[in-house]
């Protein structure tokens, strides 16, 4: 499963996505941002808690989705960043309530709920470099979310471009399958 040199290989990979990604316009970053959102709002969450992330830089997204959530009943959860330990979440209560976290991620300002928290959650907005048809998911290459990821239940959704569904990526032993993709074109596919 595990092809000889796939840290290589997705290495290439995470250098051509970052670089086509800061080829966008910022138009088309905001209408990709806005399409998200409508087919996150489409989805019909299946339960209350939905984590998801701030976008940084070129990540698709923008905070309009976590604002929709909210304002469609969800409670969200967010990320933050402890050092190479799973991911701790706290809960986003509008982007005035988010402060500076490393890497140039925004994260909430309030309690803590422990990196358990995730694993309760209805659903799991994951933010991705691209995302293959068997649920392969190329990340940054910290390893947060594969770290942060393995109990979780409900769906774990790459949320990545179009362009960035791709038909395969290298895997490595560590990464945890992703089992739905959104994209602002397509909406949500289950994989």
């Amino acid at each position: 499963m595990t092809p000889l040199g796939a840290a290589p290989e997705k290495a290439v990979w995470r250098k051509r996505l970052v670089r086509a990604r800061s080829e966008l316009s910022s138009e088309v970053r905001a209408a990709e941002a806005q399409a998200l959102a409508d087919a996150a709002l489409a989805v019909g969450w299946p339960g209350a808690t939905v984590c998801a992330y701030v976008p940084v830089g070129t990540e698709p997204g923008s905070p309009a989705l976590l604002d929709a959530l909210r304002a469609a009943g969800r409670r969200v959860l967010l990320p933050i960043v402890t050092g190479h330990e799973p991911l701790d979440w706290g809960v986003f209560f509008g982007t005035e309530h988010l402060v500076a976290g490393p890497y140039g991620l925004r994260e909430p300002s309030g309690l803590r709920l422990g990196p358990g928290a995730v694993a309760n959650a209805d659903a799991v907005l994951v933010p991705a470099l691209a995302v293959d048809r068997q649920g392969v998911r190329l990340g940054r290459g910290a390893g947060h979310y594969d770290r942060s990821m393995g109990k979780v239940t409900g769906p774990r959704i790459a949320v990545v471009r179009a362009e960035e569904f791709v038909d395969r990526l290298p895997a490595e032993p560590h990464d945890v399958l992703m089992t739905a993709v959104l994209t602002p074109t397509g909406g949500l596919v289950r994989l």
